[in-house]
């Protein structure tokens, strides 16, 4: 084992987890993530945690449920770490264990690279104070409008609640992405109207060949253009709720690169990021069984008539 990569687990989970001696410290991998999760495993028992490694099979997509067996460890441990390829952040299993108190951080398609370095090496008290003050511009704003390439995205975000990624999961039911770095919210179903340009990279199909244009009408994707379209629609499947807008956020952490990895992409400092599918985890309506996210390159975000984005800059 890498004694860098330990020296790394072992600062997350003491310093963003708030990891005790004693507690129960549960590390879920699949076959592709067991060395991370041998490092956590083995940070967790210098820290003098009751530590375990749970390897399971991927699910397949983001968003779908893990096993009964899983979710069951989950929701009785004090702290977890899922360092998976597809996403639990968007499922019953991990909103059924923050209900119950546990500490929990994703890092869905976390690599050994982007462990050591990167977004996961950032100022998390400069990332988090960011990523709270956008949440609050969020929670405020009626509308927001997004805009790029001569495309005009506008949607409700009226009663609904941003909520800010900070990476610091230290009290009972916290609940963020590890790296971490953005505010995000769940527009109000139904009322996404017109086009958006995705170009940075999607979840579940990597750095794009070429630009998408999505077209969104009553809150609903309703066509795709551009050289991925296919794999987009054979990713969402026939599942009318995966074409839902589930997702408004903004990346906050300078430390995050573009590396074709959602997990890192939907941090880079001056991004927006569009999510599909569920949202019923962060205050919508929608159980879809998947939670897809695309980014977007150097946009305009206006919310509430206020230019809080463009240039890749925060203007706040």
């Amino acid at each position: 084992m890498k004694q860098e990569m330990v020296d790394t687990a072992r600062s997350l989970l003491k310093q963003n987890m708030a990891l005790k001696a004693g507690e129960e410290l549960l590390v879920i991998v699949d076959e592709t993530t067991l060395t991370i999760g041998k490092a956590l495993f083995e940070a967790g028992e210098q820290l003098q945690a009751k530590a375990m490694l749970l390897q399971m099979q991927p699910t397949g997509r983001s968003g779908a449920e893990p096993s009964k067996t899983v979710a069951k460890a989950m929701a009785t441990a004090d702290v977890v770490i899922a360092a998976t390829s597809d996403s639990l952040s968007h499922t019953k299993a991990r909103r059924e264990a923050s209900a119950a108190g546990v500490r929990i951080a994703t890092m869905p398609g976390i690599k050994e690279e982007m462990f050591k370095g990167g977004a996961m090496q950032a100022d998390y008290a400069q990332v988090a104070a960011l990523a709270r003050k956008l949440a609050q511009k969020l929670t405020v704003a009626k509308e927001a409008v997004v805009e790029k390439d001569g495309c005009r995205l506008t949607m409700s975000l009226e009663e609904r609640q941003g909520a800010a990624c900070t990476g610091m999961c230290q009290e009972k039911g916290d609940f963020g992405n590890l790296p971490a770095g953005e505010a995000f919210i769940a527009p109000m179903e139904g009322t996404a109207e017109g086009t958006v340009i995705i170009d940075g990279s999607f979840a579940g199909l990597g750095e794009l060949a070429g630009p998408l244009k999505l077209t969104f009408s009553r809150g609903q994707l309703v066509e795709v253009e551009g050289l991925d379209k296919e794999r987009l629609l054979d990713l969402l499947g026939d599942n009318p709720l995966a074409r839902n807008l589930a997702e408004l956020g903004i990346g906050t952490n300078e430390g995050a690169r573009i590396i074709g990895v959602v997990l890192e992409d939907e941090k880079v400092y001056g991004t927006i990021h569009l999510a599909l599918g569920s949202n019923d985890g962060f205050g919508g309506n929608v159980a879809a069984g998947i939670h897809v996210d695309g980014i977007i390159m150097n946009p305009d975000l206006y919310l509430d008539g206020e230019h809080v984005l463009g240039g890749g800059k925060i203007l706040i």
